[in-house]
């Protein structure tokens, strides 16, 4: 009996990156940063992950913040993150966190995500939360958004110019030029990031 064909593998899957870094839930509540890091993950750079309760923080703040916004809104933007990113969710962290030691006790459950992972890198803006001295002991870093973004232009600066593209395009109401575009990534912060991409705003 003949054997059956090998089935093809995905194109995101053969080109992913082993690199996996762990989102705080500060860079996932600015919908243009979410939304740009979301792009870089699925462009195969890096392993993003996050736990139901990151998830939960971020969208709890959002809610306190923009009325505006409906909590079945951003369930559903949970909902289509998780579809977007296999094997995104960190599960049986919790047991890890009372022998974790942070400035913030708060903190600790994503450190702990971060551990149960193996993730090489906490994404986040709060980097006096995550003191090196406490994360070299599980070879883990914390690091800016800006930092991290620059160093995925440095590697592979064409899927980031594309992940840019890709962001720029869904913004139809109202429509956004490339420079608004690139205006509203550097008020997230990303300074640097923007300055490297800035050259490329015509292809954008």
């Amino acid at each position: 009996m003949p054997l059956p064909p090998r089935r093809k593998k995905k194109a995101w899957a053969i080109r992913i990156s082993n690199f996996t870094v762990l989102f705080d839930a500060c860079v996932l509540y600015p919908a243009p940063l979410r939304d740009f890091l979301m792009e870089l993950a699925m462009a195969g750079l890096f392993r993003a992950k996050w736990t139901d309760a990151i998830h939960e923080e971020w969208t709890r703040n959002l809610l306190k913040n923009r009325p505006e916004l409906t909590a079945a809104k951003l369930s559903r933007t949970r909902g289509l993150m998780d579809a977007a990113v296999p094997d995104c969710l960190v599960f049986d962290y919790q047991a890890l966190i009372p022998s974790l030691t942070l400035p913030d006790p708060d903190d600790r459950h994503v450190l702990a995500a971060a551990i149960k992972s193996r993730a090489d890198l906490i994404l986040t803006f709060n980097l006096k939360d995550f003191p090196r001295e406490v994360l070299d002991t599980y070879d883990i870093e914390a690091q800016h958004p800006d930092e991290f973004i620059q160093h995925q232009i440095g590697l592979d600066h064409a899927k980031v110019i594309i992940a840019a593209q890709n962001c720029r395009k869904r913004l139809i109401n109202p429509t956004c030029t490339a420079d608004q575009y690139l205006d509203t990534l550097e008020a997230q912060s990303l300074p640097l990031s923007v300055a490297e991409l800035r050259p490329y705003a015509q292809v954008l």
